[in-house]
């Protein structure tokens, strides 16, 4: 009887929040007083894009049936893969609907490669956001509210798109992820999305995924200077010394390991339409190099990009040949897992933090007393489960251990909160990103992610 209860109201809420899921939503936005902009990389990198439509279009009752059975141990093992996946999603989604932002961010939500297939990210708003998840996880109870995004869009990505040239110096060209003109097995992997309450101006959107590496001012062909490592050996045919990239190679590179986009959000508020521009971007790591810094130096110049990018760079253009940065007057917030924490790790620190310190950023939601904090990255640390060297360990924003995840204001956006989502142990939804009932480590990808959901609170 009470799985039955449990599916009517899942119809009526499916009835009721189900709606339009595109740009051409007929609700009546309402006039905004404040507005709550998040980044979240939700670590939803499967084997392929199919794979996450999938599990985003499996039914709510479905997704329960899943979840029963995984509780009972009554599923074989295809079943009881799945069943991770959803719980997954569900948690995701639960830690969404718990601090309701206004727009958001979704980093390593897989796409076809070109954004132009929504299925997954449809099926992510009819069959988990508009569903009422549970706080406790694969427990269930305490129901939350449901939340609708109208507005959405999925952006094209360079990872997976075979770049035709022989970027990783093995002789072969398009012979694997590292051929590609961003990391993935294929197009579309670790793609990102973004998902608004509020009308998305796509006629002014801009995106610079064909932008060259090499017309960064900043941008250097890396050297190999990894020499004498037994376990690293230098490619055939190339010494120490050499540049890794041939200057044919260099002359077409892209820098966007993903994307950059510059999408203005139009929110109604009581002194007429305010326009903020979320720019988006998810730079490689700065690890996983050989022989050379490729990758360190490449997220570097991925996060110099926004830079220059609010310093109204003349030299940038996007990909319908517009030129030039962002006017001095607008409002905006840089947003996404940027692989860069200013006070520790393997990247160009000078780099993130002159972008938290930048003239046109609020320093006190980049650096000062506004700055996203949370008792579980405190608890991490504590524990000894994150790593040890760094000086705020309540900013960090994943498990590893690092602030990687960025929502960084203009200065003209007057911000009045600020958090990263990760309860302490005790808190309400503890369960939602440390379950020692699923998974080996208890924690991570296995539950919800390995990063956390960052945001920040701006008034009108």
């Amino acid at each position: 009887m009470k799985l039955i209860k449990r599916l009517a109201a899942i119809a009526i809420t499916s009835a009721l929040l189900g709606g339009c899921n595109s740009q051409n939503s007929n609700d009546i936005t309402p006039i905004a007083n404040d507005v709550t902009i998040a980044t979240f990389n939700l670590s939803f990198d499967r084997n392929s894009f199919e794979q996450l439509v999938d599990e985003m279009q499996t039914s709510p009752a479905e997704q329960q049936t899943l979840v029963d059975g995984f509780n009972t141990k009554t599923l074989n093992s295809a079943q009881t893969e799945k069943a991770l996946k959803i719980i997954q999603i569900r948690n995701v989604a639960a830690i969404i609907q718990t601090k309701r932002p206004n727009i958001i961010l979704l980093a390593e939500f897989n796409n076809d490669g070109t954004g132009e297939n929504t299925a997954a990210l449809t099926g992510f708003q009819d069959n988990y956001l508009s569903i009422g998840q549970s706080p406790n996880s694969i427990t269930g109870g305490d129901t939350l509210e449901p939340i609708k995004y109208p507005f959405f869009e999925s952006y094209a990505t360079n990872t997976g798109l075979m770049s035709g040239l022989d970027l990783n110096n093995d002789g072969k060209v398009n012979s694997g992820p590292n051929d590609a003109w961003g990391f993935g097995i294929y197009h579309g992997q670790y793609g990102f999305s973004l998902m608004s309450q509020y009308k998305i101006d796509t006629a002014k959107t801009r995106t610079f995924q064909t932008f060259k590496w090499k017309d960064l001012p900043s941008a250097e062909n890396p050297v190999i200077t990894n020499c004498n490592d037994a376990k690293n050996q230098i490619p055939d045919g190339m010494v120490c010394g050499d540049k890794w990239y041939t200057a044919n190679e260099w002359e077409q590179l892209r820098l966007s390991s993903k994307n950059h986009v510059d999408a203005p959000i139009i929110i109604p508020t009581a002194n007429g339409d305010q326009t903020i521009h979320i720019l988006m971007s998810h730079p490689t790591p700065p690890v996983f190099d050989t022989v050379s810094q490729n990758n360190k130096m490449k997220n570097r110049d991925e996060i110099q990009f926004w830079n220059n990018y609010i310093t109204n760079g003349d030299f940038i253009y996007d990909d319908k040949g517009t030129t030039g940065g962002l006017a001095e007057d607008e409002q905006f917030v840089i947003v996404g897992d940027l692989n860069a924490d200013p006070y520790a790790g393997d990247g160009y620190r000078q780099t993130i933090e002159s972008l938290l310190m930048h003239h046109r950023v609020n320093q006190q939601a980049s650096d000062g007393a506004l700055t996203p904090t949370s008792l579980g990255a405190e608890t991490c640390y504590a524990d000894k489960e994150c790593r040890q060297d760094n000086p705020y360990p309540n900013r960090l924003t994943s498990n590893f251990g690092l602030q990687v995840d960025h929502a960084i204001p203009s200065h003209n956006l007057r911000i009045i909160d600020s958090g990263v989502y990760w309860p302490a142990n005790g808190e309400l939804g503890r369960l939602l990103v440390n379950d020692e009932r699923i998974g080996k480590k208890g924690k991570g990808k296995d539950v919800s992610s390995d990063h956390r959901m960052v945001w920040i609170k701006a008034t009108l």
